[in-house]
């Protein structure tokens, strides 16, 4: 079994999101994303993977589709596959959100793993 402490993902970057992938399997795939006050990072979108975003500290203004809510910490959404997605630091603290895609997200060639199409 893989065990994974989160907090080792926790990082920021002042010029750009940080984005680490925890897990990736053939079936599902995880990140966790830090932003810092005043990023954003999207829009991204993928044909075929789910995804669910948690927020595990901080509060963001998430984009998904035509529907826009804030989430403040332990919330939750679904970004359906096809629906484009953006999220933007809604708070004056660091935000960090755990994405989890099933299937993983798709790529263009030559980019790296865990990076979902444009």
């Amino acid at each position: 079994m893989d065990a994974e402490d989160l907090r080792r993902y926790v990082k920021f970057d002042e010029d750009a999101v940080h984005r680490e992938t925890v897990y990736e399997t053939e079936h599902l795939w995880a990140q966790v994303l830090c932003l810092d006050v005043n990023q954003s990072h999207g829009p991204v979108s993928d044909p075929a993977a789910d995804a669910i975003l948690t927020i595990v500290a901080g509060e963001a203004v998430v984009l998904v589709g035509a529907g826009r809510k804030r989430l403040k910490q332990w919330e939750t959404a679904l970004v359906p596959a096809k629906n484009e997605l953006s999220i933007s630091n809604a708070s004056p603290d660091p935000l960090v959100i755990l994405m989890v895609a099933a299937p993983p997200p798709l790529m263009p060639a030559g980019e790296g793993a865990g990076e979902p199409s444009p």
